[in-house]
C-alpha cells in the first residue's frame, strides 16, 4: 500500500528510561558514517519533527528536486560543507525557520506544549547502508546494509526493535515519504 520507491522514513516513538539509556549507550561510542550523509544536531527543542524532514530531504537531494532559490534550497547550500553541530547553529539562527515552525506548531486545534514525552527520528539509505538519523544524538548510527528497494522494510525491521523497548505504548507512529510524494 506505500507508493516505491521509498526515500525516506520518519518515526516517532515515546521517549523513556529504556529509550534515553540506549541514546546515551550510543553516545558513549564512536560511529564511522558516510560523509555523503547529511546530518544535523538538533538544538532546539520541540522541533526534532523538523530535524527528522531536514534530515530525510537532505539525504534525498538527489532523488528530488527544490524549487531553486527556495528556503529548502538555499538552506541546504548554506550547510552543505558544515559539520552537525554548525548545522544547527545556522538552523537556531535561521529566522525564516523560526518564524515557520512558530506558525506551523501553533496552527490547528492542538495545543502545544512543552511537556513532550515523544520524539522524531529519520531511517534514510546513504551510500547502501540504512541510517538511523537522530539529532538529539552526536551521529547518524549505521544498520547495516540497504537499498532504496528495501529501506521500509530494513527501517521497520529496526523500529520493530525499538518497540519490543516499549511494548506497552501505543505512542508509535511510522511516516514512509515515497517519491511519489515529491513528484
Amino acid at each position: 500500500m506505500v507508493p516505491k520507491p521509498v526515500l525516506a522514513v520518519l518515526f516517532l516513538y515515546p521517549i523513556t528510561a529504556k529509550s534515553e539509556e540506549e541514546r546515551i549507550r550510543q553516545d558513549n561510542t564512536k560511529k564511522e558514517y558516510s560523509d555523503k550523509v547529511y546530518f544535523l544536531r538538533q538544538t532546539v527543542g520541540n522541533a526534532c519533527g523538523t530535524i527528522g524532514l531536514l534530515h530525510a530531504i537532505g539525504n534525498i537531494t538527489s532523488e528530488i528536486k527544490l524549487v531553486e532559490d527556495s528556503f529548502l534550497d538555499r538552506f541546504y547550500k548554506s550547510t552543505a560543507n558544515m559539520n552537525p553541530m554548525e548545522r544547527a547553529l545556522f538552523l537556531e539562527n535561521d529566522r525564516e525557520m523560526e518564524v515557520a515552525h512558530s506558525v506551523a506548531a501553533t496552527a490547528g486545534d492542538t495545543e502545544a506544549t512543552l511537556d513532550v514525552n515523544t520524539h522524531f527520528v529519520c531511517f534514510a539509505c546513504v551510500d547502501g547502508e540504512l541510517y538511523e538519523l537522530d539529532g538529539r544524538k552526536s551521529d547518524p548510527i549505521s544498520h547495516g546494509a540497504s537499498s532504496p528497494n528495501t529501506l521500509l522494510k530494513d527501517a521497520a525491521k529496526v523500529i520493530q526493535g525499538m518497540i519490543q523497548k516499549d511494548p506497552d505504548s501505543m505512542n508509535f507512529s511510522v511516516i514512509a515519504l515515497s517519491k511519489r510524494v515529491f513528484e
